[in-house]
């Protein structure tokens, strides 16, 4: 069982780094005379990979155990499963190569590694294809329950893209394959818009695997605090289904926690008034937590947040005002925890979180959140991978048509 937020020492990937340094060196060596190594070749870049993906599986649990969320719990995921992907193409190689030594060598290897992007998409267009048809599904059904809003129609552009995109490039590869000159520059084209959507699809599918991995977790029974994230109340000032599923999912918590370790904790109600509502649901939350027999003296109200990131914050400033080494955990609704976590260690405050039961439809739309968000931050990281991409596919493509 993964254990969340355990260690203190973020991981790291330079040693990623130090082996492909040696892994080119060796290969560079086996190269020199030609395609008399290609068996050689095939080995070492075989292991080359069975070693990044060992490491890529180390970083990704050690992730989860110092921070699970974060994006690069998506990063590590999402190419983890490429990587794999691309190891069975280079072992099936590898065994063509020995069966067959005359017909298969270096120049199969580089072009098996140069169409891996290309042959991913084709392998993993049956997944895209259900997750899109979903995906517009689940849209329909928010637009119907919440309304035209940008986010929820978000999902029925990305499918339609994720779709389109496919197609376009599955057309492009066959009208390069017909014609007889294979024309380089067509090739470094194909290639290159495979690369890209490679990239935004190992993020999608990163983004889908944490999202459900944040949601499952169960949090250790050792909690000081347990913040509530608030979402609308009724027009009578008391919590709607959504909200009282989080009120719930934290006391099944604190009673568990009383049960088996008897440690108590103190809840923090977060949530401020909306224009439209009678009473802010911090209030709302901490009336229905009494009428479950809380003590009021076990509540702390937060009631000037108006956003996941502001919950965060301002509940930190009501808990370390109490006692700032204590522990903290949050509850919300399954699709929202990779979230809230995200938020709470962006406000510097180490908390793990438990999601509620909600509707089906909520969990393609939450994924895409998580997508987006991705593109829209760390856009130095995603220069730097984006690029490195983009920069091993035109090298390929040159060294796979050198005349």
């Amino acid at each position: 069982m993964l254990k969340f937020d355990t260690r203190n020492k973020k991981p790291a990937l330079y040693n990623i780094l130090a082996i492909s340094v040696v892994t080119v060196i060796i290969l560079a060596l086996l190269l020199k005379d030609g395609e008399t190594h290609s068996l050689g070749v095939s080995l070492v870049f075989s292991v080359y990979i069975v070693i990044s993906l060992f490491i890529l599986a180390m970083a990704f649990v050690g992730q989860i155990h110092y921070n699970p969320y974060s994006y690069n719990t998506i990063y590590y995921m999402g190419f983890m499963l490429f990587l794999l992907f691309v190891l069975i193409t280079q072992l099936y190689l590898t065994v063509r190569i020995i069966r067959y030594p005359d017909t298969f060598g270096t120049k199969q290897i580089l072009f098996a590694l140069l169409n891996s992007a290309k042959n991913y998409l084709f392998l993993t267009f049956p997944f895209l294809l259900v997750f899109s048809i979903a995906l517009c599904v689940s849209n329909i059904s928010l637009i119907r329950h919440e309304g035209r809003r940008f986010v929820n129609i978000l999902g029925i552009i990305l499918s339609f893209l994720i779709v389109a995109g496919a197609l376009c490039l599955f057309g492009f590869d066959y009208y390069i394959a017909g014609r007889e000159d294979r024309h380089m520059v067509l090739n470094l084209c194909l290639n290159l818009c495979s690369a890209m959507y490679l990239y935004f699809e190992c993020m999608l599918i990163g983004a889908i695997v944490a999202d459900i991995i944040a949601a499952r977790y169960e949090p250790e029974r050792d909690k000081d605090f347990l913040i509530i994230l608030g979402c609308g109340i009724r027009k009578d000032g008391t919590p709607t289904p959504l909200l009282k599923g989080r009120v719930d999912c934290a006391l099944s918590f604190y009673r568990k926690q009383k049960q088996e370790t008897g440690k108590d904790l103190i809840f923090v109600t977060s949530g401020g008034q909306g224009p439209n509502e009678v009473i802010s649901e911090s209030a709302s939350m901490k009336a229905y937590l009494m009428e479950q027999g809380i003590p009021e003296k076990k509540i702390i109200e937060e009631d000037r947040s108006t956003s996941t990131f502001e919950n965060m914050k301002f509940s930190k400033e009501k808990i370390w005002a109490v006692n700032p080494e204590g522990k903290v955990a949050f509850a919300t609704t399954n699709y929202h925890v990779f979230r809230g976590g995200l938020y709470a260690r962006r406000v510097k405050m180490r908390a793990v979180g438990m999601g509620s039961e909600t509707r089906w439809y909520f969990w393609p739309n939450a994924s895409v959140r998580e997508f987006v968000g991705l593109l829209t931050e760390h856009r130095g990281k995603q220069i730097l991978v984006f690029g490195g991409m983009l920069a091993v596919y035109t090298v390929l493509t040159f060294l796979c048509f050198e005349r």
